[in-house]
């Protein structure tokens, strides 16, 4: 008879435990009260049913503890997805800016340095996500600085830093918001006259990154930049994206935080999201995985279009370059802009005269300005550009 007042005792300790880790979690998910309540009664209850020894009770209190552990780490999972907001989620007034400048810079690590283009990719492109342990917030559409190892041939002075746009929402790729990514090309120069890649002529600063391994450090400035942020006030914008090449950095970190995120952005968001991807070929094509994923589980809010120049004509016959891909919209591209969409250009500097061209003629056969065209849409805020 002893040993049932010892039952007892276990019963009431683990039931209370139990209880605590579970009305933690629970109320962490947002569950009210009563079903905290009703939730704690049935788990007893099987404790209690499951204990006709003091093994039993045991085991069954070891496995309710065990389940309230892992609820409080799911809850603290899915509750982790919005604690880089602002108040609203929305509001740009302070957004991290300028935090590590050139001369006192912060000191990342590599966390993984991936290949991310097939083999007949015109270049080599890389994935490069950095540690930052939370120490360099930053939101979508921004850049960091990274500043390479080493001094300048010229002068012996230290490198200068150079801009990449980051390819992550702020919460970073594993959503713990301790990390960042970089979509980098390698830079290199082939030589006429040696027919080969003229390694002094290499860009310093890709290669660098390109070639980093898990562990390695990186200096960085920034972040910088507020003319590639999303305007998140009125959920049903419609944002138009062109991207040539790693220009797709900026964008990828936008198609996370309003498609596989749990964050009120996501929530909010009711817009339609088109993006316009420019590349060589197919094997160049930078993370289609996550914009097809996007594109089937969002069809009515995502809408992708590729222009691939090697692998597909325009409607002159020649290859298809971003601006053609662009132009055969240019009827659906132009009403959306006239009811607030803002359109956003990132890539190499050479993409913009295409672009440009383009748009001017096809405000020539609508009879409109062009330069007036693109100025209301400045002065509204619509018009977006980061070409390096």
């Amino acid at each position: 008879m002893a040993a049932e007042p010892k039952r007892k005792r276990a019963l009431k300790t683990l039931a209370k435990t139990a209880g605590v880790l579970t009305t933690v979690a629970f109320t962490t998910a947002g569950m009210p009260p009563a079903a905290i309540a009703a939730k704690k009664a049935k788990q007893v209850v099987e404790v209690v049913e499951a204990a006709d020894n003091t093994k039993q009770i045991l085991t069954a209190g070891a496995g309710l503890i065990a389940a309230g552990v892992a609820a409080m780490k799911l809850t603290s999972s899915s509750g982790a997805q919005d604690f880089l907001e602002a108040s609203p989620h929305w509001d740009q007034s302070n957004i991290p800016l300028n935090t590590y400048k050139n001369k006192s810079p912060f000191t990342g690590k590599v966390v993984s340095t991936k290949r991310i283009v097939g083999p007949q990719a015109t270049g080599e492109t890389c994935h490069i996500v950095i540690d930052h342990n939370a120490e360099f917030p930053y939101w979508e559409g921004q850049s960091w600085g990274v500043i390479p190892p080493g001094n300048r041939e010229k002068d012996g002075k230290p490198h200068s830093v150079r801009l990449y746009s980051i390819a992550s929402s702020r919460y970073g790729d594993d959503m713990s918001g301790k990390t960042g990514s970089l979509c980098v090309r390698r830079a290199t120069y082939w030589c006429p006259e040696l027919k080969a890649e003229d390694p002094a002529k290499k860009g310093v600063c890709s290669n660098f990154l390109c070639d980093t391994k898990p562990g390695d450090e990186i200096k960085m400035t920034g972040p910088a930049g507020k003319v590639m942020l999303m305007p998140e006030e009125d959920p049903t914008t419609d944002y138009i994206m062109v991207a040539t090449g790693t220009g797709i950095a900026p964008f990828r970190g936008f198609v996370r935080r309003l498609f596989f995120e749990d964050t009120p952005a996501a929530k909010a968001y009711k817009g339609q999201a088109w993006l316009f991807l420019g590349v060589a070929n197919t094997d160049a094509l930078l993370y289609d995985d996550e914009f097809q994923d996007a594109k089937s589980r969002y069809p009515d809010n995502f809408r992708l279009d590729y222009a691939l120049s090697r692998e597909q004509e325009n409607k002159k016959g020649g290859k298809m370059y971003i601006q053609d891909k662009v132009e055969e919209y240019a009827d659906e591209i132009f009403a959306k802009l006239d009811a607030g969409a803002h359109m956003y250009f990132c890539g190499l500097k050479g993409m913009m005269p295409g672009i440009q061209d383009m748009l001017a003629e096809v405000c020539k056969s609508k009879g409109i300005d062009y330069d007036e065209f693109i100025k209301g849409l400045k002065k509204k805020g619509q018009w977006h550009v980061e070409v390096y």
